[in-house]
């Protein structure tokens, strides 16, 4: 039988209202400005509750645009999860792959996409252990064992990422000055090489 202890404490619900304020504030500030320039008191600020809630909601101000980038991600999460083929359910999986990647480059290239902004402003360990980080490497492990892949799945999986990683993508784009075409053609190229029957 299960006692009062054993349940989680649900939330109160002026907490559960000032913490979607409080997102919903940082989401309007880092639209406004730039996710490099909010800071935690502009955001308590502009959700109209005190500082102190701010920290002891998120702990930092890496904390709160953590969730808010999982807020953010949701909709892409929905979108290769269980959206339509090819990114979603019912293509092969080395053709959901290619349009996983190709997705990944085209939302580094827009300068209007919350996610990998606001991905920029986060220590790169916290976004790889952040629940997207690792709903990612997830799919695409998933997808190299259902390709039928040989190997380890899941180092390959990080292999792959490493190439689609927001690091890996800004240098080449600003440095190299590597179009999205061609990022989005050498990521389909090294999908056919790791999927092929020749590789297995």
């Amino acid at each position: 039988m299960t006692g009062p202890s054993d349940v989680p404490p649900r939330e109160r619900a002026d907490a559960v209202r000032n913490r979607a304020r409080l997102l919903e504030a940082a989401a309007w500030l880092v639209a406004e400005r730039g996710a490099e320039h909010v800071t935690m008191h502009e955001v308590a600020q502009v959700a109209g509750v005190g500082k102190g809630t701010l920290f002891r909601r998120f702990g930092d101000r890496n904390g709160l645009l953590l969730a808010l980038l999982d807020e953010v991600e949701a909709e892409f999460h929905e979108a290769y999860t269980s959206g339509p083929p090819p990114l979603g359910p019912g293509a092969p999986a080395s053709d959901r792959l290619t349009a996983f990647g190709h997705a990944l480059i085209a939302r580094v290239a827009d300068t209007t996409d919350l996610g990998p902004a606001l991905g920029r402003q986060v220590p790169t360990d916290r976004r790889r252990t952040s629940p997207y980080g690792r709903a990612f490497r997830h799919h695409v492990t998933a997808l190299l064992r259902e390709a039928g892949v040989v190997g380890d799945h899941t180092m390959l999986a990080h292999a792959l990422l490493a190439f689609v990683d927001l690091e890996t993508l800004d240098h080449l784009r600003s440095d190299a000055q590597v179009t999205t075409v061609r990022l989005q053609t050498a990521w389909a190229d090294l999908v056919r090489r790791v999927t092929s029957a020749e590789a297995r």
